[in-house]
């Protein structure tokens, strides 16, 4: 059998990491067996879905690079196929229409829920002559499930999971004005796709009875269920805005890679012995039903960032450069970064990313470790190099830039030379020398080596911001 896996989300907000996570799964299943992964996008719900949301699944997919197999299928599109399907239940029993009111339904409801009783519907239209139906009203049409019996899932993740059809209602397949309802939708696509494994959250586990019992009334196989926990935060509780960032796009935005939100990803919730890094193609050779937990996993943003630190130091100079580049449209001030990338802002970037990179834990942290290459003269300074520079580390600024302007060739090692041999005339610690000299080139107490800075601004940059530093009133 070839496997067929699908992604189904609803379009009705942005990517949520929790649906990345199951789309990641279902990707790696089914490549794992060198099957399919369809994406089915559900908007049946007109009012909520919107295609900005579309255009923010379908691009959070592509970046985290899951790619999906043919075209997309978009779920209101096949509703005349949907509606067939409840009309051919209909002719042969396993179904039937339904006349009662809102207001009926509503007392109905009230009433199971005042004696404890999960069957909110009392069939009152199940087994009556469609002749007592009253005038002008046109009925739902509701699927007639089995009273007696269990339903039985046998879930890769959950185990065996049981319901009694007594507890569940006849659900309604088909609303009064013609539209079909999410149940009836998900398993007349999934059997025309050919899906062969359903992976979707825990809070579908419900979905997968009332589903199956469509499945048996059409003579249909069921695809085979995973059921995977939900996403909480470190706390305990399910993840929210309170925990921070829930989309795909937020995480981009963050500084994160996409090789490394996939790696982190897999291993919420999943496990393989004790292996934290994973290639994509580790990922999929490794990755089965079985060995999901079925406990939430909780989210862990130190591991995250400890897991982007390892891929940003395995990363070239040039991948992470070209990340920022894609990074910058998705960050508030990206456009006026993109607008600074000069070939030699370009070339000073690289020169100075071996030393950036090792203290980044986010492309966020490498933009912000290279703000002396992109800030305009006169330099701003940050407190602790405003404090630093006195009016007698000025009269050190002016003496060395003297020297300095002496050099050539200007190289790290010629201003190196230069700067040692300032102090010891001085007779004076190097760093009471290079620390004046960091917080005038590059405006901070903290930066890459100060004669990499040096050498990476160039000679007449870097005398310009020692002259603007010293003279500063």
């Amino acid at each position: 059998m070839s496997v067929v896996t699908r992604f189904a989300p609803s379009p009705t907000g942005f990517l949520h990491i929790g649906g990345a996570r199951t789309a990641l799964f279902s990707w790696l299943y089914a490549r794992g067996r060198s099957g399919k992964m369809l994406l089915r996008i559900e908007d049946t719900d007109r009012e909520r879905s919107t295609q900005a949301a579309i255009d923010a699944i379908l691009d959070g997919l592509k970046w985290l690079g899951i790619a999906w197999d043919g075209d997309v299928v978009y779920q209101s599109a096949r509703s005349a196929r949907h509606r067939d399907v409840a009309e051919t239940l209909l002719a042969s029993g396993h179904a039937y229409r339904c006349y009662a009111s809102q207001e009926e339904l509503t007392q109905m409801r009230e009433a199971a829920r005042k004696e404890g009783r999960s069957r909110l519907y009392d069939g009152r239209w199940r087994d009556r002559d469609p002749g007592d139906a009253p005038p002008g009203v046109t009925p739902a049409i509701r699927l007639k499930a089995p009273l007696t019996g269990e339903i039985v899932i046998e879930d890769q993740v959950q185990g065996r999971v049981v319901w009694q059809n007594e507890n569940l209602d006849d659900l309604v397949l088909l609303r009064s004005d013609g539209t079909p309802t999410y149940m009836l939708a998900v398993v007349v696509d999934d059997h025309d796709m050919g899906v062969t494994h359903v992976i979707r959250g825990d809070d579908h586990l419900t979905n997968a009875a009332r589903q199956k019992q469509i499945y048996d009334a059409l003579g249909w196989a069921l695809p085979v269920m995973a059921h995977i926990p939900l996403i909480h935060g470190p706390d305990g509780s399910k993840l929210s805005k309170r925990h921070g960032a829930l989309g795909i796009d937020a995480y981009r935005a963050m500084g994160y890679l996409p090789i490394a939100l996939r790696n982190y990803l897999v291993r919420l919730g999943w496990s393989h012995g004790d292996q934290e890094i994973f290639s994509t193609e580790d990922m999929i050779a490794a990755f089965d039903l079985p060995q999901i937990g079925r406990s939430p996993a909780r989210f862990d943003f130190a591991k995250l960032e400890s897991l982007n630190g390892h891929y940003i130091r395995q990363s070239t100079d040039a991948e992470l450069l070209a990340a920022i580049d894609q990074l910058l449209p998705h960050i508030a001030n990206g456009a006026a970064l993109a607008a600074k990338m000069t070939p030699q802002l370009r070339q000073q970037w690289l020169a100075t990313m071996p030393s950036l990179k090792e203290r980044a834990k986010t492309l966020l942290d490498i933009i912000d470790g290279a703000s002396f290459l992109l800030a305009d003269r006169p330099l701003p300074l940050d407190d602790k190099a405003k404090a630093l520079l006195t009016a007698e580390a000025r009269d050190v600024l002016r003496d060395i830039g003297a020297d300095l302007g002496q050099v050539e060739p200007w190289t790290a090692e010629a201003t190196e030379r230069t700067v040692r041999l300032f102090a010891e005339t001085k007779g004076t610690k190097l760093g009471a020398v290079a620390q004046p000299l960091r917080a005038a080139l590059t405006g901070r107490t903290t930066s890459p080596g100060i004669f990499e800075v040096l050498t990476v601004l160039g000679k007449a940059e870097s005398l310009a911001r020692l002259a603007d530093q010293a003279n500063r009133q």
